[in-house]
Protein backbone atom coordinates (compact mmCIF):
# COMPACT_ATOMS: atom_id res chain seq x y z
CA UNK A 1 0.00 0.00 0.00
CA UNK A 2 1.20 3.71 -1.23
CA UNK A 3 2.92 5.69 1.96
CA UNK A 4 4.24 7.73 -0.59
CA UNK A 5 5.19 7.03 -3.73
CA UNK A 6 4.10 8.29 -7.26
CA UNK A 7 1.91 5.97 -7.97
CA UNK A 8 -1.73 7.42 -7.87
CA UNK A 9 -4.27 5.92 -5.45
CA UNK A 10 -7.42 3.61 -6.73
CA UNK A 11 -11.03 5.46 -6.72
CA UNK A 12 -13.14 2.80 -7.90
CA UNK A 13 -17.15 4.58 -7.65
CA UNK A 14 -19.62 2.64 -5.75
CA UNK A 15 -22.67 4.30 -6.85
CA UNK A 16 -24.23 6.12 -9.78
CA UNK A 17 -23.97 9.46 -7.80
CA UNK A 18 -22.42 8.81 -4.56
CA UNK A 19 -19.44 6.94 -2.48
CA UNK A 20 -16.27 5.59 -4.19
CA UNK A 21 -13.74 2.93 -2.94
CA UNK A 22 -10.44 3.97 -2.25
CA UNK A 23 -7.38 1.50 -2.46
CA UNK A 24 -3.44 2.45 -2.34
CA UNK A 25 -2.83 3.99 0.64
CA UNK A 26 -2.29 2.59 3.97
CA UNK A 27 -4.02 5.16 6.56
CA UNK A 28 -1.77 2.57 9.38
CA UNK A 29 0.96 5.19 8.95
CA UNK A 30 1.05 8.82 7.96
CA UNK A 31 -0.78 10.29 4.76
CA UNK A 32 2.05 12.44 3.03
CA UNK A 33 0.17 15.49 1.47
CA UNK A 34 0.15 14.89 -2.43
CA UNK A 35 -1.80 11.83 -1.57
CA UNK A 36 -4.21 13.48 0.98
CA UNK A 37 -4.52 15.97 -2.20
CA UNK A 38 -5.87 13.20 -3.72
CA UNK A 39 -8.08 11.77 -1.48
CA UNK A 40 -9.64 15.28 -0.77
CA UNK A 41 -9.90 15.42 -4.33
CA UNK A 42 -12.10 12.50 -4.48
CA UNK A 43 -13.95 13.00 -1.16
CA UNK A 44 -15.24 16.28 -2.40
CA UNK A 45 -16.25 14.43 -5.56
CA UNK A 46 -17.81 11.33 -4.04
CA UNK A 47 -19.24 12.67 -0.61
CA UNK A 48 -18.32 8.84 0.99
CA UNK A 49 -14.89 7.15 0.49
CA UNK A 50 -14.73 3.33 1.77
CA UNK A 51 -11.02 2.64 2.23
CA UNK A 52 -11.41 -1.02 3.34
CA UNK A 53 -8.41 -2.94 4.87
CA UNK A 54 -7.34 -0.78 6.97
CA UNK A 55 -6.92 -2.36 10.45
CA UNK A 56 -6.62 1.42 12.54
CA UNK A 57 -5.42 1.86 15.89
CA UNK A 58 -7.48 4.90 17.57
CA UNK A 59 -4.45 6.79 17.52
CA UNK A 60 -3.73 6.04 13.55
CA UNK A 61 -7.79 6.87 13.21
CA UNK A 62 -7.47 10.78 14.74
CA UNK A 63 -4.38 11.19 13.08
CA UNK A 64 -5.81 11.03 9.47
CA UNK A 65 -8.90 12.40 10.60
CA UNK A 66 -7.18 15.77 11.54
CA UNK A 67 -5.98 16.28 8.74
CA UNK A 68 -9.36 16.99 7.11
CA UNK A 69 -10.30 19.69 9.89
CA UNK A 70 -10.01 19.91 13.89
CA UNK A 71 -12.15 17.03 15.82
CA UNK A 72 -15.18 17.07 17.92
CA UNK A 73 -15.23 16.03 21.32
CA UNK A 74 -18.57 14.16 22.06
CA UNK A 75 -20.51 14.94 24.80
CA UNK A 76 -22.10 12.54 27.39
CA UNK A 77 -25.54 12.38 26.44
CA UNK A 78 -27.06 9.87 28.89
CA UNK A 79 -24.68 10.83 32.12
CA UNK A 80 -22.96 6.90 31.89
CA UNK A 81 -19.15 6.41 32.09
CA UNK A 82 -17.55 6.39 28.87
CA UNK A 83 -15.96 3.60 26.85
CA UNK A 84 -13.64 5.30 25.12
CA UNK A 85 -11.57 8.85 24.93
CA UNK A 86 -14.05 11.94 24.26
CA UNK A 87 -12.41 12.31 20.50
CA UNK A 88 -13.75 9.05 19.53
CA UNK A 89 -17.42 8.26 19.72
CA UNK A 90 -18.37 5.02 20.48
CA UNK A 91 -20.45 3.53 17.77
CA UNK A 92 -21.08 -0.11 19.80
CA UNK A 93 -23.50 -2.08 22.09
CA UNK A 94 -20.58 -2.52 25.02
CA UNK A 95 -20.73 -0.98 28.36
CA UNK A 96 -16.97 0.28 29.61
CA UNK A 97 -15.91 -3.19 30.88
CA UNK A 98 -16.77 -4.61 27.40
CA UNK A 99 -20.00 -6.48 28.17
CA UNK A 100 -23.19 -6.40 25.99
CA UNK A 101 -25.38 -3.57 27.28
CA UNK A 102 -28.86 -5.02 28.38
CA UNK A 103 -31.35 -4.11 25.66
CA UNK A 104 -33.55 -1.57 27.89
CA UNK A 105 -30.18 -0.03 28.70
CA UNK A 106 -30.50 3.86 28.18
CA UNK A 107 -27.48 3.88 26.22
CA UNK A 108 -28.56 1.60 23.90
CA UNK A 109 -32.29 3.40 24.02
CA UNK A 110 -30.05 6.67 23.08
CA UNK A 111 -28.54 5.08 19.63
CA UNK A 112 -31.67 3.95 18.24
CA UNK A 113 -31.66 7.41 17.06
CA UNK A 114 -29.03 6.88 14.79
CA UNK A 115 -31.28 4.64 12.82
CA UNK A 116 -33.12 7.77 11.73
CA UNK A 117 -31.85 9.34 8.74
CA UNK A 118 -29.74 12.15 9.78
CA UNK A 119 -26.17 13.85 9.43
CA UNK A 120 -24.17 14.54 12.21
CA UNK A 121 -24.25 16.98 14.40
CA UNK A 122 -26.62 19.61 12.57
CA UNK A 123 -27.71 19.88 15.81
CA UNK A 124 -24.89 22.11 17.33
CA UNK A 125 -24.24 25.62 16.28
CA UNK A 126 -21.14 24.69 14.17
CA UNK A 127 -22.15 21.16 12.52
CA UNK A 128 -19.88 18.63 11.10
CA UNK A 129 -17.58 18.62 8.18
CA UNK A 130 -17.27 14.96 7.71
CA UNK A 131 -17.70 11.46 10.06
CA UNK A 132 -15.22 8.59 9.56
CA UNK A 133 -16.09 5.05 10.99
CA UNK A 134 -13.74 2.62 11.20
CA UNK A 135 -15.53 -1.51 11.87
CA UNK A 136 -13.77 -3.11 14.99
CA UNK A 137 -16.24 -6.20 15.50
CA UNK A 138 -19.51 -6.87 13.61
CA UNK A 139 -22.30 -9.01 14.09
CA UNK A 140 -22.86 -11.74 12.14
CA UNK A 141 -25.65 -10.15 9.59
CA UNK A 142 -27.37 -6.66 10.02
CA UNK A 143 -25.56 -2.87 11.18
CA UNK A 144 -25.57 -1.95 7.45
CA UNK A 145 -25.16 1.78 6.94
CA UNK A 146 -27.57 3.64 4.47
CA UNK A 147 -26.60 7.35 3.20
CA UNK A 148 -28.35 9.34 0.96
CA UNK A 149 -27.25 11.57 -1.57
CA UNK A 150 -28.60 15.39 -0.67
CA UNK A 151 -27.18 17.04 -3.86
CA UNK A 152 -28.70 14.43 -6.38
CA UNK A 153 -31.55 15.13 -4.10
CA UNK A 154 -31.54 18.80 -4.75
CA UNK A 155 -30.90 18.57 -8.61
CA UNK A 156 -33.62 16.08 -8.77
CA UNK A 157 -36.26 18.70 -7.60
CA UNK A 158 -38.45 20.84 -10.26
CA UNK A 159 -37.30 24.88 -10.56
CA UNK A 160 -40.08 26.56 -8.84
CA UNK A 161 -39.60 23.95 -5.88
CA UNK A 162 -35.66 24.61 -5.51
CA UNK A 163 -36.55 28.77 -5.43
CA UNK A 164 -39.35 27.98 -2.40
CA UNK A 165 -37.01 25.84 -0.26
CA UNK A 166 -33.79 28.12 -0.93
CA UNK A 167 -33.18 30.75 2.25
CA UNK A 168 -35.07 28.76 4.54
CA UNK A 169 -33.97 28.55 8.05
CA UNK A 170 -34.56 25.20 10.16
CA UNK A 171 -34.33 24.85 14.20
CA UNK A 172 -32.27 21.67 14.69
CA UNK A 173 -32.13 19.95 18.54
CA UNK A 174 -31.23 16.48 19.53
CA UNK A 175 -34.36 16.74 22.32
CA UNK A 176 -36.11 16.74 18.76
CA UNK A 177 -34.68 13.55 17.09
CA UNK A 178 -34.88 11.51 20.18
CA UNK A 179 -37.87 12.72 20.86
CA UNK A 180 -39.26 10.64 17.66
CA UNK A 181 -38.01 7.58 19.19
CA UNK A 182 -39.51 8.42 22.52
CA UNK A 183 -36.21 8.97 24.36
CA UNK A 184 -35.87 11.81 26.83
CA UNK A 185 -33.37 10.07 29.65
CA UNK A 186 -30.57 13.04 29.15
CA UNK A 187 -27.69 13.55 31.21
CA UNK A 188 -29.01 17.49 32.59
CA UNK A 189 -25.95 19.14 31.09
CA UNK A 190 -26.87 18.81 27.61
CA UNK A 191 -30.10 20.99 27.83
CA UNK A 192 -27.44 23.86 28.55
CA UNK A 193 -24.90 22.59 26.43
CA UNK A 194 -27.20 21.58 23.28
CA UNK A 195 -29.55 24.46 23.42
CA UNK A 196 -31.28 24.48 19.51
CA UNK A 197 -29.60 25.93 16.69
CA UNK A 198 -30.62 27.14 13.25
CA UNK A 199 -29.08 26.03 10.24
CA UNK A 200 -29.71 26.60 6.54
CA UNK A 201 -31.94 24.13 5.16
CA UNK A 202 -30.00 24.74 1.55
CA UNK A 203 -26.62 24.75 1.36
CA UNK A 204 -24.11 26.05 -1.55
CA UNK A 205 -20.81 24.55 -1.76
CA UNK A 206 -17.86 26.29 -2.19
CA UNK A 207 -15.86 23.02 -2.73
CA UNK A 208 -18.06 21.34 -4.74
CA UNK A 209 -19.52 24.61 -6.47
CA UNK A 210 -22.43 21.53 -5.78
CA UNK A 211 -25.87 22.60 -4.21
CA UNK A 212 -27.75 20.45 -1.62
CA UNK A 213 -30.55 19.89 0.85
CA UNK A 214 -29.47 19.82 4.79
CA UNK A 215 -31.95 17.88 6.30
CA UNK A 216 -31.95 15.55 9.33
CA UNK A 217 -33.98 13.57 11.73
CA UNK A 218 -32.45 16.47 14.28
CA UNK A 219 -34.65 18.88 12.23
CA UNK A 220 -37.26 19.96 14.08
CA UNK A 221 -39.31 23.15 12.33
CA UNK A 222 -39.11 25.62 9.97
CA UNK A 223 -38.39 29.38 11.45
CA UNK A 224 -41.48 32.01 10.57
CA UNK A 225 -44.18 28.90 9.67
CA UNK A 226 -46.22 27.16 12.11
CA UNK A 227 -44.45 24.20 13.58
CA UNK A 228 -46.56 21.38 11.84
CA UNK A 229 -46.53 22.81 8.51
CA UNK A 230 -42.89 22.93 9.15
CA UNK A 231 -42.28 19.19 9.94
CA UNK A 232 -44.26 18.58 7.22
CA UNK A 233 -42.24 20.09 4.82
CA UNK A 234 -39.24 18.53 6.70
CA UNK A 235 -40.53 15.00 6.56
CA UNK A 236 -41.84 15.41 2.71
CA UNK A 237 -38.23 16.75 1.72
CA UNK A 238 -36.75 13.43 3.88
CA UNK A 239 -38.59 11.31 2.06
CA UNK A 240 -38.02 12.57 -1.56
CA UNK A 241 -34.44 12.26 -0.53
CA UNK A 242 -34.13 8.94 0.56
CA UNK A 243 -35.61 7.41 -2.87
CA UNK A 244 -33.84 4.09 -3.78
CA UNK A 245 -32.32 6.33 -6.86
CA UNK A 246 -30.01 8.74 -4.22
CA UNK A 247 -29.73 5.91 -1.22
CA UNK A 248 -26.29 3.49 -1.03
CA UNK A 249 -26.38 0.96 1.46
CA UNK A 250 -22.82 -0.18 2.96
CA UNK A 251 -22.15 -3.63 4.22
CA UNK A 252 -19.67 -3.72 6.59
CA UNK A 253 -16.62 -5.54 6.74
CA UNK A 254 -13.95 -5.53 9.54
CA UNK A 255 -11.41 -3.07 8.95
CA UNK A 256 -13.31 -0.85 6.66
CA UNK A 257 -13.14 2.79 7.19
CA UNK A 258 -15.63 5.16 5.79
CA UNK A 259 -15.94 9.21 5.56
CA UNK A 260 -18.72 10.12 4.58
CA UNK A 261 -19.78 14.32 3.80
CA UNK A 262 -22.25 15.74 6.35
CA UNK A 263 -22.58 18.70 4.66
CA UNK A 264 -24.17 17.28 1.32
CA UNK A 265 -25.40 13.67 2.91
CA UNK A 266 -27.37 11.98 5.65
CA UNK A 267 -27.17 8.20 6.80
CA UNK A 268 -29.01 5.74 9.09
CA UNK A 269 -27.64 2.66 10.77
CA UNK A 270 -30.19 -0.49 9.98
CA UNK A 271 -31.14 -2.97 12.62
CA UNK A 272 -29.01 -6.04 13.98
CA UNK A 273 -29.01 -8.69 16.29
CA UNK A 274 -27.99 -6.75 19.62
CA UNK A 275 -27.27 -9.70 21.71
CA UNK A 276 -24.17 -10.01 19.60
CA UNK A 277 -20.91 -7.29 19.82
CA UNK A 278 -20.93 -4.39 17.36
CA UNK A 279 -17.90 -2.34 18.07
CA UNK A 280 -17.06 0.86 15.31
CA UNK A 281 -14.88 4.01 16.36
CA UNK A 282 -16.30 6.91 15.30
CA UNK A 283 -14.19 10.46 14.42
CA UNK A 284 -15.87 13.32 13.54
CA UNK A 285 -14.49 16.65 12.12
CA UNK A 286 -15.79 20.28 12.95
CA UNK A 287 -16.78 22.06 9.83
CA UNK A 288 -15.32 26.23 10.13
CA UNK A 289 -18.51 28.14 10.85
CA UNK A 290 -22.52 27.69 11.08
CA UNK A 291 -24.55 26.87 8.27
CA UNK A 292 -26.54 30.31 8.46
CA UNK A 293 -22.84 31.94 8.23
CA UNK A 294 -21.63 30.03 5.43
CA UNK A 295 -24.78 30.66 3.42
CA UNK A 296 -24.16 34.56 3.82
CA UNK A 297 -20.68 34.36 2.35
CA UNK A 298 -21.15 31.21 -0.38
CA UNK A 299 -24.84 31.45 -1.37
CA UNK A 300 -25.41 32.73 -4.80
CA UNK A 301 -26.90 36.48 -4.82
CA UNK A 302 -25.96 36.38 -1.42
CA UNK A 303 -26.98 39.94 0.48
Amino acid sequence: MRKGSDMAIAVTPLHPTLGAEVRGVDLTGPVVPEVFAEIDTAFSRHGILLFPDQPVTDEQQLAFSRLFGPLEVNPNYVGAKMRLRPDVADISNLDPEGRVLARDDRRNLFNLGNQLWHTDSSFKHIPAKCSLLSARELPSSGGETEFADMRAAWDALPDARKGELDRLVVEHSIFRSRSQIGFADFNDDIFKELPPVRQALVRHHLYSGRTSLYLASHASHIIGRPVEEGRALIEELIAFATQAQFVHQHRWTIGDLVIWDNRCTMHRGRPYDDTQRRVLHRTTVSDWANTLDQEALLAPDAA
